[in-house]
């Protein structure tokens, strides 16, 4: 795991797996964390990594209902999590579906956890919408497109952009089980207002980018989607993003279309 200040009141920490994001954001002495690392560890050591910096979460947000992002609370068990309301009716619609996924990633990876994941205490979150922090206001906005479900979060102040599992420099754009190429889009068209206006730009997967940077991600994200709607087998992914796991990806997003 390692943390990487983007801004003085902004920190990211990347998991080992897959480099899941969790970013902690900070107006006068509130904080909350958004997302999460995935290994026990990392989970044990983020509570002491944050007060390191100054970061003393009183909230959790998740970006969206899949399970790599659900684990703040095995981290701060005592804190409630922000869900939007999609991803609340998602996790109502599939009871159980975050905690059968951990254990199967945990089987995959030889992970022993001292405990189960529980989602305990939740907040439904209106999206579009905001949520107060301090003497600021988080902007909550639609994302979804990977998932049926998801919110991009976005700190004015502190020019930070949230985005979930989009404008990733690591992973092409993947659609899930209930995902959408349109709602893909739709989700990307709302980001690049969002994205002109920040200096720094975090994805659910890969590095913290610049806005030039984050730009250049969203347009290559639209060339991606271009290609995989016109049935190309085998596009040209972009620099960086290109090797078997994105390809198993791609075919992964074809089957997904149909």
């Amino acid at each position: 795991m390692r943390a990487v200040s983007v801004h003085p009141d902004a920190i990211v920490v990347t998991s080992l797996l897959w480099q899941t994001t969790a970013t902690a954001v900070r107006a006068g002495d509130e904080a909350m964390l958004v997302d999460s690392p995935y290994f026990p560890e990392e989970l044990e050591l983020l509570p002491t990594v944050l007060a390191q910096s100054g970061f003393e979460p009183s909230a959790l947000l998740a970006t969206h209902g899949d399970w790599d992002h659900l684990l703040g609370r095995l981290a701060f068990p005592d804190l409630s999590i922000g869900l939007a309301e999609g991803t609340m009716l998602r996790i109502r619609e599939r009871p159980g579906e975050a905690q059968r996924s951990l254990r199967e990633a945990d089987a995959e990876h030889y992970v022993h956890r001292s405990r189960p994941l529980a989602l305990g205490q939740t907040q439904s979150l209106p999206v579009p919408g905001h949520l107060g922090l301090g003497e600021h206001e988080l902007q909550l906005h639609p994302a979804e497109g990977h998932t049926p479900d998801g919110m991009a979060v976005f700190a004015p102040w502190l020019g930070v952009l949230v985005c979930g599992d989009y404008l990733s420099d690591v992973e092409i754009p993947m659609l899930n089980e209930g995902g959408s190429v349109a709602e893909y889009r739709a989700t990307l068209a709302r980001l690049a207002p969002l994205v002109a206006q920040a200096e720094t730009v975090v994805p659910g997967h890969g590095s913290p980018s610049v806005r030039e940077r984050a730009l250049e991600l969203l347009d290559e994200d639209l060339a991606y989607l271009d290609a995989l709607e016109a049935g190309d087998e085998k596009p040209r992914l972009p620099q960086g993003r290109d090797n078997s796991r994105q390809r198993a990806i791609h075919h992964e997003n074809v089957t997904e279309l149909g």
